[in-house]
């Protein structure tokens, strides 16, 4: 009898290669991979449309579709971690010397209020650097991929035909989040934002999640072993990049890897845990700042938000 095959959308990633290049297998089905030109153009077609079975999918876009009543669940896979100390960029000609001067102006955010760099970097400036978010006005470029989301009344579009990168330069907004910009005017608001992210880990456990992985119901409700399947597949596979990451000298890694790198060095663990308990601060974390912003109306339980798989290996210490 043939195996079932299911359209999936993951970015191909170290911890992703082995899937992807079919040298690991799940056990139950064979993935059928649509290589999307930007990963965040899967996350549209999945809350909108369900276009796949499997799907990458930022984690606020995650909650936000869950509250929407989107039909899919995630697994506890984390594919995109990430520091965003450095995703808050200011123009220095306009006298903001620290983050409590945000505090009454505009404020750009790339693409849509429920971002997840978004809501991480705003959760910084709340609670390390004391920043009231309810006095910043935020300005988007875009709209959310929840297209039932409805943003808090300090949440305004960006006027028609501008960027969020001039207005910046223009000093129509003080500063924007998630900007790629080179222009000598414009700088990071917090100073060596690496060191402060990794600082942040070493004493705090703060390592954000950006990614999850989500499967449709009808297919978990139709296939009680799927969840098993699908993570297993994806944990031996980050296993093997795990592995070789450790091996493999930092300046010898590509940029993307040797930030996992820098984590591994810090934690000494496995900078890419799957499953519910090693990631439970975070998670409860990104709950919790979403509903202080307005994201999430109620508060979720984690048990709501992901399919029960068994953990085999929670989290694993790594000979750096």
């Amino acid at each position: 009898m043939s195996r079932p095959i299911l359209t999936t959308a993951v970015q191909t990633l170290g911890h992703t290669e082995a899937l992807k290049d079919g040298s690991v297998v799940p056990r139950s089905f064979d993935f059928a991979f649509e290589e999307v030109p930007k990963i965040i153009q899967a996350f549209r077609r999945m809350v909108r449309g369900s276009e796949f079975d499997i799907s990458e999918m930022a984690i606020t876009t995650y909650l936000a579709a869950r509250a929407h009543g989107k039909e899919f669940t995630a697994l506890p896979i984390f594919l995109v971690r990430a520091f965003h100390h450095g995703a808050i960029m200011v123009n220095t000609r306009l006298g903001i010397r620290n983050p409590k001067d945000l505090e009454g102006e505009r404020v750009g955010v790339n693409r849509g209020y429920t971002v997840t760099t978004g809501l991480w970097a705003r959760s910084i400036l709340q609670h390390e650097c004391g920043v009231d978010l309810s006095k910043v006005t935020w300005v988007l470029s875009g709209d959310e991929h929840v297209a039932e989301f409805q943003p808090p009344s300090n949440v305004v579009p960006m006027a028609p035909g501008r960027t969020l990168e001039e207005m910046l330069v223009a000093g129509d907004i003080v500063a924007a989040i998630g900007v790629d910009i080179d222009h000598p005017d414009v700088q990071p608001l917090i100073p060596d934002a690496r060191q402060a992210g990794l600082e942040a880990l070493r004493l705090h456990g703060h390592y954000p999640i950006n990614h999850t992985l989500v499967v449709r119901n009808a297919l978990l409700e139709a296939n009680p072993g799927l969840a098993q399947d699908i993570y297993d597949a994806f944990s031996e596979a980050r296993r093997r990049y795990v592995e070789r990451l450790a091996r493999t000298p930092l300046d010898e890694l590509p940029k993307a890897d040797q930030a996992y790198k820098r984590v591994m060095q810090v934690t000494g663990a496995d900078p890419l845990p799957y499953g519910i308990e090693p990631n439970r601060r975070m998670i409860e974390a990104v709950i919790r700042y979403a509903g202080e912003q307005g994201i999430l109306q109620r508060p979720f339980a984690l048990e709501e938000l992901f399919a029960p798989v068994a953990h085999t290996e929670d989290e694993q210490e790594v000979n750096t």
